[in-house]
Formats: C-alpha cells, structure tokens, sequence
C-alpha cells in the first residue's frame, strides 16, 4: 500500500464507507464526486470487494472513470497493494484531459470519428485511457477492430517521448481547444518580448505586481481573439448560401457598445472568413452573443445552441474580469443547468419561475433574453428605470406580454387576485419601489427607510400570496434572485425580499445568479450572517451573463422549438410569435406545423418511447392530444379510429363556412359522456387546419367578450386578409351560454376594423360547441339540423369492426391493451356487463377506512355527478399527509396501487394548469358507486357526508376552489328535463339521496354543505327549495331561503322567497280542499302569505328593473330557470301566480262561489272596485261575518289585484310581441302566461245571463252594458292593447272583423278624454284586418286611415306615453320614390324616444321583432306580414328550422321573400344606415350589425325594412359594389 493509503486498515473488508472514498480519492486519485457517491451508497471494504465495472456504471459513473476505478479494484482483490501499477506510456499521457484524448485518436479513426466522439462523451482523459482493455472498449460500443488498432497505437507511445498531438478539426469545441492551444502559444512570445524590457527598467517606483497586469491582459486578449474569431469562422462556414445572406442582413442592423452599425458597404460580397473578422473587430466581446442571436433569428436554432455551449465551455478563456482570480467551482454551466432544470435537460421540469430582480445597467439587459424562455409566474422588479427605454420590462415587452403591477394590487382573496391580474396565463412585472416613467408620487423611488415603513408590508404580502401558489408549496416552482448590482447592507429592499421568502417557502427553492463574483461574495456573507446556511450549492456567481443566457437558450424545449405557423390567404402561412400567443390566454391555438420538429430523430429511441407513453394514456383514458393525430398521419398503417359521424360533422362545417353569410355560426354537437365526441371533433379540426385557424377555448371563465376579441386577434393576425376562423368550445357550462359567445363574436366582427362578411369570404368564424347530453338525439331533433349533429354511445357494426382492428395493432406495439380500459370500454359498445364486472374485480378489497379507499370512493362521486371533475394531485398529496414531492403522480398512485388501473393524472389548464387524479370514465364511476351501495352498503349521501368532513377540501386556494365548485356543482347542479325545456328541481345527486333514504339525510347534507359555502347562496337556497317542494316544512324554508338572501340579495334571492310564500299558500289550499272545512282563520293567514309573496315578487322585479343589476346580478346556481344576461321577468310571473291563488280563495268563499252566476258578479264586481264587501250580498252567518270583517281587513290589497295584474299581462304581452326571447325561459313563462289568461278571461270577461236580460228591461243601462260588453270582447281576445292587435296577424278574419267592429262603436261611444288609445287600435285592427282580408266591408279606405291617423298624431303631440301612434305613422307616411315626406323624421325620433322611455328594459340583451315589412305596391297594399311571408314556408319545413333561418338572415335569399319585398336604396355613412329618397335621408337601424363594413366608409346599399316597435330595421344589406 502507497504512502496516501497508510492510514487505511490492512484489510480491506474491514474498510469503513468514509476509508473507500479516502482510497478513491488519495490511491486512485479520481475526482471527490465519485467518490461521495461510493459513500452516499454506503459502499463499504466488503461490498467494494464483491464489485465489477458493470455495478460502477450502474452507479451513474461514466466509463472513463469507471474503468480506471475497476483496474484499481482488482489490484486490491490479488492483494497487491504494496506495488504500483507499471506505467505503460509516458507520463505526459497521464495528464492529458479528455479533449486531447480525443485529438489523439482522431487520426487513427478517421473513418470512424463517431468512436472518437463516444470516448469524449464517457469522460476518458489520459488517466482513463491507459487502463483500458480490448472489452472496455466493447463495452461502450467500439467494435473488435478499431479496439484493436488504438490499443496497438496505445503501446507504441512507450517508445516515444513526446506523443504528438496534431488533431483534425470537425466541431466547434476542438476548434476553440485548438485556438485556445494557438493563443496559449502566442501569449509566450509576447511574455518573452516584454521580459528583457522589464529587467532592464531599475525604476524602484515600478510596482511588479503592474507588469504582470499588463502581461496579463495582452495574453487575455491575444487568447479572446483567437479563439472568437476561429468559432465565428466555423460557425459561419456552416450557413448555406441563402442563409449567410440573411445573417449578413440582420447583422448590419445590429449595434455595437457604442451604438454603432457596420456599414452594408463594408459586408457586401464578403465572404465568411472576412465576416468572421468584421464581425469580431467591431463587436469584440459581445461578438458571439450577438452571433447567437442572429443564428436564432433565422431559424438556426441547432447552430445557435452548439455556439452557446461553446461560449459556455470556453467560459474561462472568455472571462477577463478581475473576479477570474478567484478560485472558480468546476463547471459553473453545467450547475446552472442543474439548478433549473432538476439534473434534467428541460426547462418543463419546472411550472413556473418566480424572478427577483435589482437595479441593472443596458449592458447587462441585452443579455437578459434568457428571461422571455421561462415560464415566469411574476417578476418582482426594486429597478424605478425598469419599464424606460433600455430597461428590464421595457425590453422583455418587446417579445413577451407583461401586466405592470405594484405590490399594493396584491390585496385579497387568492382567487379573485388570480383574475384580476392574469396571473398564470401572463407574466406579472411588479415594481416594488417606485416606476420613473408614471410621473406621480405613489410611484417616487423611495430610501430604505421609508420603503421599510410604506411599502414593505405589501411586498410581504405579495410574497405570502406567490408562496402559497401550489407551484411554490409543492416544489414545482423556482424562485431566482438575479443579482445585477450590489446588496452591500441588510438593510436594502431585495435583501428584505429575500427574507420574506425564506419565512414563507423552503430555502431549496431559491437560487441565486449573480455574474461579479465579488458582489456575491457580499451578498453571500449577508445571507449566512443573518440566516447561517450554505448558499454556494445554489447559486452561480461565476458565469458571466453573456453565459448564462447562452446555457439557459440552449436548454429544451427552446433549443428545439420550430417556428408556430398559421394559414393565411392564397395558401400562405404567417408565423404565431410569442408575444401574439401570451395575447390569446382563452385559446389552445392549433398550428400548421404542429407537433413537427420538435424531436430532431423520430426513428431514435427517444420519439417512440414518447409515442408509446402517449398512446398508452391516451387508450386508457387520457385526454386527446393533437400528438395522437400526429401519430397516425406519420405512420398511414396505423390509423386512427373514426366514429361514423366524422364525415357529417365534416360537411356540415364545410357548408357552413361555403353558404353562410354570417360573421360566426354556432354549431352543436350533442352527445352522450364519454363516447368519442370531443375526440372526434378535434379530429376534425386537425384534418382542417390548412383551410381554418383553429383553437379551443381553454378559459371558460373569462367573459365572452374577452374571448371574442381574441378571435377576431387570431383572425386578423399577422395577415393583410382576414382568415377564417374553427373554435372549439367543449361543454361550456350550459348549452345557452355558447349562443351568448356568438353575439358576442358577431359584434366584434362588426365594430372591428378590416373585417365585412359581405366582402371577405375568409371573415368567417365557426364554433363547434360539444354538448354533454343525456338525450343527445332528442335535442338534435329541437334543433335546426343544418347546424348540429349528435352521436351517442353507441357504435355501429362499421365501427365495431374498427376498433376489433385497432385492438389487433395494439397487441402488436403495447404490453397488455386489454387493461386500456377507456378503449375496452367503446370496444365493447358500452357494454354494462363488462363495466360492472371491472368495478366488482376493481373493488374486491375496499375498505373505507383507508385512506387510499377513501379517496377513491370521493373520485367515483365526483366523477359520477360532475362532468370533468378530479381531485388536484396537491390536494391527494396532502390528504395522505405525504411529504411534497416533484413528481407527485407516482407517489400518489404508488398509494392507490390497488386502484391505479382506473385511475388517470391528466393536466387541467384552469388556473395556470395543474394536474389532477380522476377515473378513467365516468360509467366505470358510476358501476363503481353502485357497487359499493350494492356490496358494502355505502350509499352515495354516506360519501358525499364524508367529502364534506374534510377540512383540507375546502382552504382557501385556486386549487381547492377547483375542487370547491365541483362540490356546489354535484349539490346544486339541475339538468334539463328529458320530455320538455324545464329543469329537474334538484341535481341528480339530492335526487338519488332523496330517492334512498329521504328528507332528513337532505337536509342533513345541505347543513354541512351550507357550513362549508358560507359565502355562497346557492346551498341554503337549494335547501329552501327542497324543504317546500319535497317536504312542506315551509317555516325552515322561509328561514333558509332569507339566509340566502341575506348573503346575496338579488332578483334570484328573494324569488325564493317568493316562492316559499307560494307554495305555502298552495299548500294550505290543498289542505282545505281534503278538509272540506270552513275556518276564516285560514283566509286571513292566507291573505298574509299573499301579500308577502306579492311583495317578495315585486322586490324580485325591481332588482331586475335596475339598470345596474341588469348588468350585475346573476344566480349563483346557473342551471336554475332564470335567464342569464337578459331581462328577467320571473317577479311579473310570480304575481301573477299569487294573484290567481287569492282569486281562486276568494271564489271558494260562499257569498262569492263561482258556480253561481250571480256570486260571480259579485266577485268581479269587488274586485273592480265596484262594490264594497259591505254591499255584497251574502246569507246571515257568523262565519260569513267574520269571512266579511277580514276582506274588510284587506279590502284595499284586494281591490288593487286585478288592475296590477291586468297591468302585469298588457306588459307581458309587450315583451312577447315585440323582442326575440329565449327559447328556454320564454316558453315556459309564454305558457304559463297563457293559462292565467284563460282564468282572468273566465273570471273578468264573462257576463251573466242575468245582466242580459237587465240590458233589455232598462235602456238607460243599455248602453253602458254594450260599452262593457265591447270591451269585454276585446279584453278576452287580447286585443284591447296594442301589441294584442299585432298578434292577430295569424288569426282569422272573422275574429279580426269583429274586433274591428269593436273598436268602431268605441270610437263612436266612448269619450274624447279616452278615445286616442281606441282610435289609435282602431286604425292599427283596419290594418291587420285589411292584411288578413283585403276585401272586407268593414275595411276603412287608405285615405280614411290616414286622416283618422293625423288626427290622432295632433292630438298626442310628439310625447305621447306609448310608441303606438308613431309606429302607425311610420307605416302610413313612408316616402316612396314619387313622393317625399319630410315629417317622417319627426315621428322616427318620436317613436325612438317613446319605445326608449317606456320600454328600454324589454330591449336588454334582446332584439325587436319586424311584424310587418315595406312591400313593392301602395297604400295598404305595401304592408306585407311575417305570418304572411311564412306560409311559404312552413308545410315544407319545421317552425324551428324556419325560425333559424329568420335568426341568421338566410330568409332573405328565398326567393318567395325577395319577390314580395321592395329593396330600399341608401347610404351608410359613419357607421350609421339611412334609408334615401331624393334628398330625404331617414336614419334606419340595421336588424343585424354583421351587415355593415367596418371602416366608417361611406358605401351605397340596398336592404329591406321592416317595421318594429323602436323604429325601422334595415334587413339584408347589401352594398351596391
């Protein structure tokens, strides 16, 4: 044994682990890392013993080491220890690094360089070598014969005495050795130069240490020089011709230090060694990086990361700072790769980077790009100068966005600041003291001291909130403090930031950069003064910032990421830059060359097994990903299996976008959960994303009109044409929320510049909305079948037999197919018995007293009752209170071994993306939940109890909130009815519990429920609605409804309350039918609950009426049968429904029982205000007393009823007539109307027999009688208003005729005071009836009309309370082309101020309805009718499919409608539509704002009018170029 290893006991077993890496490191001399691993896995002497090279390598030891560590070996095995080993070459072989290793044995490899390049890669220096045998050589794949032939040139260096070392050049490192070697060289002479000179100077004064600067720093720049100009030379000489061209381009744009520019006179026709030198010359230090930028610039993005792992490698020779005489830690680039990568080769590896930034200078910006790669979270910037020219932010904004915040807009809940500032979709730029460039005193740069006082409790908690992001709290973010100017105290802003974030998140997850050594050094012995921990393993202070942007551009995915492109007009394709796509946060852009070049070699290794991996998580469940698509395109023999509905979904959008002439058309494809639908619609836009830009909306929480603007963003992008536009919207929460995204697209279309459908075939956007669907066939049925499809789990034999073949080519590529679950699933055609049997054999051993069982029972409710539901892995990970780790996927299932064939970790892009554990499929869930009710009698209310008891579920946190709302959406979430447009009461959950087990387990629920959302209303309202609809416990429903009002008083809030006052009053009227008993009592109560029904209604609507809660208020519980965005009239309907309970009361009392005729007077005649209770006639009784006492009580409540409900139907009928509704909402409250209709017309407008016969016996009643009569008729046929009138234009001429009769002896009969209103129906019913039947008698002539009109319109002036008499006018006086009209402008802003003032609420989020239209003839006949125009249509087409067509403007193309209307000529000017005649311009609004050009040019057109409550509407506009 050598004199090192004296100290080591004789016996090598007895060696202890800490001996073996002493005798590593002292005897075998190999460097202490190799070592520590010996000793981290605790290799002692009598395990060393038992080792062969093969265990070494397979410690991570590289062969070059590991085989001179095996020869070593085996001399301690012979016990030779005493002897050393013979050396078989010279000694200046021992000592040669591994670069001159490999210029050696290039000459005798020349044919086979790629062995050379393998000893490089394997760390074989000089040391190495001389230990290797013939198998080694084998070992790391160099062949019998090459071994051979060095090992023979091996032993002929013995007889020699210097080996020579004259390499052939072929990478860009060897070349920087060589130069390196070439300069050392010329630095010699120069030293020999100046030494004779040096000696021969006695000036005492001449400080030596001077000299050697001196000497120093030429050899430095002679070694610079050199070598800079060599690797731009090589670099350059690997250009292709075009490509040279376009570096020479760019190059001379680029400016030096001094802001300089090479002149184009001196690049031009230089070739590349000549560019080489002027590129050097004039760049000098900064000549590389710029090259490095050039080379990414033009796409050279595999040149340009070799140049920046030579800058890295020859960093030392690169450095010339004073800091190089430091002592310097091996390999400073390869730690910078460690530390941001986690020991991998990717920056993924890490979600976000949080960077902590101070003052920095312009030089040190232009090498801070690295920054604009990283996935930044925020950049907390303590530079004031940071957003000014030459700053950070400014030039980080110049490729990147960034929202510009202070740490003061960091207040409040996680979730809402997440949304405010767009936090995880763009980067935050937050300065935390001060900004020059906002001129004003909250943005002053403030001292130390005074930062500390005001400022410095908002960047605390700024930080608190960036810590307790998941990406901190479970290791998978990095915080980087980038150290650009020196931290000389403790009492600095950044060094009080850092010790914010050492109290809020692990040290670990903090590293430092810093480029001056000696500011680190400072900053270093701050950090250990005052916190006493080691920061040198993570921090880099030896790089200079030029490397450390090179090594990071080098890294994946940026090294290798291609150009985004998008198509574009004429078949070209523009390029998607980064900036633009940090734009588009809502959408998943699909690009033209997606998924190519991004692996350099798709045959290697490395793609198939990222293929293999992909295919498998996606068969067993996984989401699709575009890559699946790519796949199969690769490789034709390998096809993708296609529902049959592919090709229908196909042409309905290629039709769509050939004949539709809308700016955007929705649409649907209904289908049931999980049977292909989302898959095989992005099929579909994958196979159309040359012809389409396509994206899917990632971000449903972002409002409508955001996203809208993105669409038209990424339609106008980088393009002189607009370019059509595909999006998939995938189950945006309810189906009637897409149709808003439409109008919310189409107005975009229409207010944006460079954008008409009329003259821009591309300008077109389609969204394929995908709709979840329990009958997905029947709601294909309700719709235009043109614009939807739907599929359902089902497959046909065709489709069947295609997935028997894809199954035959899985077995052939993947181990066991058979448990891709999702796959066997559809292969089976849904088959139940299989599914069943998969969560009997999955449950065989549950308990669920386990946690692991325990989790998996809450994953099969929630992926049972939510759509697109999961559990975060954060969350999993601390429900099983395991330590936080970086891959927490396989610990987490590692946990649910047993289960971890159905389970799946799939990313969600919500909330900055997380991933997330759920089933693989929702019927495997749902087999699962009834196999655990039906094998271990767990019921789904014991679960969801259960879930509820946690308190880690529901903690403040974006993540949590995920999982929060899908625990609401699974209490409260309704669905639509099967057999009609209403909703269930309650969610399929609260259904199924109730069903099992009853109210009281409900109830229980909500409680706990209620406990948990204490903010939200939604829970103690649905626990209201429950207790009065399933359990009449109408006390504790009154309670809990007012306790949802009190934590959020809308229009939804206090309609339940409202509600419960309803079905209470109901109720008790069910009782007392069965009870058959008469208890006044019971009146009073019940008058009671009215009056507070009607109130909590009538609060309801005036919430609604406010202006500003038509923009505000929205129910918690989106699936509730409110409309969303639109006026809400539920508060009218509700008083209607109470007002018929106390009529029905009321009719039940016996001196106003309705059997009786003449009790029925009665009534109507109290309830007119007729007669008082007293004067009712009724027999002597004390019940009817005390029946009489309390009418008497509320006779003033009573007597209002009927004129408020009357009111309340003539306004109802106004909305109905005159806007376009919401089909669900308005066909329920339509028929709900109706019916009450029908008992007001029972109850008012009868008359007895018995007044008939007064009428005759007394003529001075006579008249009276006939005068009520009249308006009886009227009033039951709803056609005493005018908006009734307009809804006969469908019903029968007689009807109409007698209507008009009607109105014709009013008119006669019925005082001046109220005649306007009667004249003003009276000529609106001669219209109608003139339409219905031109040929009737009882038609007034035109001229008749039209004085009849006039005297009206004197009569009402220009204010009148209604828009009538305008809208008559408008029909009477508009101009022709043989005569002009100049007061038609009068009565057009008349009726626009009248339908503004009397009717603007209707007019919300609704368009007016056109009744009538401006026809090709005169007088009446010019009138044309919808109803008329659609008997042309309706027997050869559905109401539904006609009612599309009116929607979407297609109508007009008919040619039943074009030859009856008459096309008006106008102008648009500024926007704004006018309809001419001669010199008589009327301004018209356009029925739909996609008509018209963007622009504000002024165009000829031509449209047809139609005639609306609010003014004229210009329909199909055309301009005449």
């Amino acid at each position: 044994m050598s004199g090192s290893q004296c100290e080591l006991p004789d016996q090598v077993a007895k060696w202890t682990t800490k001996d073996v890496a002493r005798w590593l490191t002292s005897e075998v001399q190999v460097h202490p890392t190799f070592a520590e691993k010996f000793e981290k896995e605790d290799v002692c002497g009598e395990f060393l013993l038992t080792f062969e090279k093969k265990e070494i390598l397979d410690m991570g030891i590289k062969h070059g080491p590991a085989v001179k560590i095996a020869r070593y070996l085996e001399k301690l095995k012979k016990e030779e220890k005493g002897s050393e080993l013979e050396s078989r070459i010279p000694c200046l072989v021992e000592q040669w690094t591994k670069e001159e290793v490999y210029q050696w044995l290039l000459p005798h490899v020349k044919n086979n360089k790629q062995y050379a390049e393998q000893l490089l890669q394997e760390d074989v220096s000089g040391d190495c070598l001389l230990f290797f045998g013939k198998k080694d050589f084998k070992d790391i794949g160099i062949r019998t014969g090459p071994a051979v032939h060095i090992l023979k040139k091996l032993a002929e260096l013995k007889n020699q005495m210097e080996p020579p070392l004259q390499p052939s050049i072929t990478t860009d490192e060897q070349k920087v050795a060589i130069a390196q070697a070439q300069a050392k060289a010329d630095s010699k002479k120069v030293s020999q130069k100046l030494a004779p000179s040096t000696k021969n100077i006695p000036d005492p004064r001449l400080n030596p240490q001077v000299v050697l600067s001196k000497k120093k720093q030429v050899k430095d720049a002679v070694q610079k020089d050199a070598c800079r100009r060599l690797t731009l030379q090589n670099i350059l000489e690997e250009l292709g011709k075009e490509d040279f061209k376009k570096f020479q381009f760019f190059l001379r744009d680029k400016n030096n230090e001094k802001n300089v520019q090479i002149p184009w006179g001196k690049l031009e026709g230089k070739d590349r060694v000549d560019t080489a030198k002027l590129l050097s010359d004039h760049h000098g230090d900064q000549a590389l990086t710029v090259t490095q930028e050039l080379l990414v610039q033009i796409n050279q993005h595999n040149l340009a990361s070799r140049l920046t792992n030579v800058m890295v490698q020859s960093g030392q020779l690169m450095s010339c700072s004073e800091e190089a005489a430091l002592k310097r830690e091996a390999n400073q680039g390869e730690k910078l790769k460690n530390l941001l990568t986690c020991g991998g080769n990717t920056l993924d590896s890490y979600d976000r980077f949080v960077v902590v930034v101070n003052k920095s200078s312009p030089e040190q910006v232009q090498h801070l790009h690295f920054l604009t790669k990283l996935q930044l979270f925020c950049v907390l910037d303590f530079d004031p100068n940071s957003n000014s020219p030459q700053g950070l932010c400014h030039s980080y904004k110049e490729t990147r966005v960034a929202n510009l915040h202070s740490p003061s807009q960091y207040q409040g809940r996680m979730d809402s600041v997440v949304t405010n500032h767009n936090l995880y979709d763009q980067t935050s730029w937050v300065f935390c003291n001060g900004r020059h460039d906002i001129n004003s005193e909250a943005n002053k740069e403030l001292d130390y001291k005074t930062w500390w006082k005001k400022s410095c409790k908002d960047v605390e908690q700024l930080v608190a909130l960036i810590c307790s992001c998941d990406f901190v709290r479970y290791g998978r973010g990095l915080i980087v403090f980038l150290l650009l100017s020196p931290v000389d105290t403790d009492k600095d802003p950044f060094f009080e930031t850092y010790r914010s974030f050492l109290k809020h998140t692990e040290e670990q997850s903090i590293i430092t950069i810093c480029e001056s050594a000696s500011a680190y050094a400072k900053w270093k012995e701050l950090i250990v003064e005052k916190f006493d921990f080691d920061m040198d393993p993570l921090s880099v202070y030896e790089l200079t910032l030029s490397q450390v942007n090179g090594t990071v551009m080098a890294l994946a995915p940026f090294s290798q990421s291609p150009a985004k492109l998008l198509p574009s007009s004429d078949s070209s394709a523009v390029v998607l830059k980064q900036k633009d796509e940090d734009l588009l946060t809502a959408l998943d852009i699909l690009c033209l060359n997606q998924c190519e070049n991004v692996y350099e070699d798709e045959s290697g290794p490395e793609f198939q097994d990222f293929r293999m991996r992909q295919e498998e998580e996606f068969y067993r469940g996984g989401k699709v990903k575009w890559w699946n698509f790519y796949f199969c395109d690769k490789d034709s023999k390998k096809t993708f299996v296609k529902r049959d509905k592919y090709q229908n979904v196909m042409g309905m959008i290629r039709s769509q976008q050939r004949d539709s002439r809308n700016a955007c058309v929705l649409l649907n494809f209904f289908h049931h959960p999980g049977c292909g639908a989302t898959t095989l619609a992005m099929h579909v836009m994958w196979d159309l994303r040359n012809d389409f830009r396509c994206a899917v909306l990632k971000d449903t929480m972002l409002p409508k009109e955001d996203v809208a603007d993105q669409i038209i963003y990424l339609m106008k992008l980088e393009s002189g044409m607009p370019s059509p536009v595909l999006l998939l919207v995938d189950d945006l929460k309810e189906t009637d929320s897409t149709p808003d995204l439409v109008n919310c697209i189409r107005k975009a279309v229409e207010y944006s510049a460079n954008l008409n459908v009329d003259d821009t075939p591309n300008c077109k956007v389609i969204v394929l909305n995908c709709v979840r669907s329990h009958s997905p066939k029947e709601q294909y049925k309700h719709h235009n079948s043109t614009q939807c499809q739907f599929i359902t789990a089902s497959l046909s034999r065709h489709e069947q037999g295609e997935f028997e073949k894809k199954l035959e080519e899985l077995q052939e590529t993947h181990e066991k197919p058979e448990n891709f679950y999702t796959f066997m699933i559809m292969k089976s055609n849904f088959d139940q018995k299989y599914i069943k049997d998969l969560a009997r054999n999955t449950l065989k051993n549950f308990d669920i007293d386990t946690e692991d069982d325990k989790l998996f029972a809450f994953l099969a409710l929630l992926n049972t009752y939510v759509s697109e539901s999961g559990i975060a892995l954060s969350l999993c990970e601390d429900f099983f209170r395991v330590k936080m780790t970086r891959h927490p996927e396989d610990c987490v299932l590692d946990r649910m071994k047993v289960y971890s064939n159905v389970l799946i970790v799939d990313r969600v892009e919500e909330c900055g993306g997380y991933k997330r554990l759920r089933i693989l499929h929702h019927t495997i869930a749902d087999a699962c939940l009834e196999q655990l009710e039906r094998g271990y009698f767990l019921m789904v209310s014991d679960i969801t109890l259960q879930m509820l008891h946690y308190d880690l579920f529901f903690r403040e946190g974006v993540v949590k909130d995920r999982l929060m709302l899908s625990i609401e959406r699974m209490l409260i979430r309704r669905q639509r009815k099967k057999d009609g447009d209403e909703r269930e009461p309650f969610s399929p959950l609260i259904d199924k519990i109730h069903q099992q087990q009853g109210g009281q387990t409900v109830q229980d629920i909500f409680v706990k429920a209620s406990s948990r959302f204490s903010q939200r209303a939604s829970i103690p309202q649905a626990l209201a609605r429950y207790l009065y609809i399933n359990e009449r416990d109408f006390p504790e429903a009154l309670k809990w409804a007012e306790k949802a009002r009190n934590i959020a008083e809308n229009p939804y809030t206090i309609d339940t309350i409202g509600q419960v006052y309803k079905s209470n009053l109901r109720s008790n009227m069910d009782k007392e039918k069965q009870e058959m008993s008469h208890n006044p009592q019971d009146l009073d109560t019940n008058i009671h609950l009215a009056i507070n029904g009607i109130r909590a209604f009538q609060r309801a609507q005036e919430h609604s009426d406010r202006e500003d809660n038509l923009q505000v208020d929205k129910p918690d519980d989106e699936s509730g049968n409110f409309p969303r965005k639109s006026y809400n009239i539920f508060g009218h309907v509700g008083v209607l429904e109470m007002s018929f309970l106390v009529f029905e009361i009321l009719a039940k009392l016996p001196f106003f029982e309705e059997r009786d005729p003449m009790k029925k007077k009665y009534l109507q005649s109290f309830l007119n205000g007729s007669i008082p209770i007293g004067s009712v006639h009724k027999d002597s009784s004390h019940v009817n007393d005390r029946y009489a006492e309390i009418i008497k009580d509320h006779e003033l409540f009573l007597v209002h009823l009927k004129p408020e409900v009357k009111k309340k139907f003539d306004f109802l009928n106004c909305y109905f007539t005159y806007t376009k509704g919401n089909f669900e909402f308005d066909t329920v409250n339509h028929r709900t109307v109706c019916d009450h209709f029908k008992k007001y017309v029972d109850l008012f407008c009868t008359a007895p027999e018995e007044l008939r016969k007064v009428k005759e016996d007394n003529p001075k009643l006579k008249l009276n009688l006939i005068i009520e009569e009249h308006r009886m008729y009227l009033e039951k046929n709803q056609a005493d208003t005018f908006s009734g009138i307009l809804q006969h234009l469908d019903r029968p001429a007689e009807e109409m005729e007698k209507i008009v009769q009607c109105f014709a002896f009013l008119q006669q009969t019925v005082k001046q005071k109220h005649n306007i209103q009667v004249k003003i129906n009276y000529i609106l019913a001669n219209v109608v009836l003139y339409i219905l039947n031109p040929k009737s008698k009882l038609v007034k002539s035109y001229k008749q009309l039209c004085d009849l009109l006039l005297e009206a319109l004197q009569a009402v002036g220009h204010h009148y309370t209604f828009p009538d008499p305008y809208y008559l006018a408008l029909l009477f006086f508009w101009p022709t082309l043989s005569e002009e009209n100049s007061e038609i402008r009068t009565y057009l802003n008349a009726i626009r101020y009248s339908s503004r003032k009397h009717l603007s609420k209707l007019f919300y989020k609704r368009s007016t309805i056109a009744h009538l239209y401006l026809g090709r003839e005169d007088g009446l006949k010019r009138l044309v009718s919808k109803p008329s125009l659609d008997k042309n249509f309706l027997p050869k087409m559905p109401r539904d499919t006609l009612a599309q067509l009116w929607w979407n403007g297609d109508i007009f193309k008919e040619k039943d409608i074009s030859s009856r209307l008459l096309r008006v000529s106008g102008t648009i000017e500024q926007g704004e539509v006018f309809a001419n005649y001669g010199r008589l311009k009327i301004p018209v609004h356009p029925a739909r704002r996609s008509g018209i050009r963007s622009g504000c040019s002024t165009e000829k057109i031509s449209f047809y009018l139609g005639f609306a409550v609010n003014g004229p509407l210009a329909y199909d506009i055309q301009y005449e170029n």
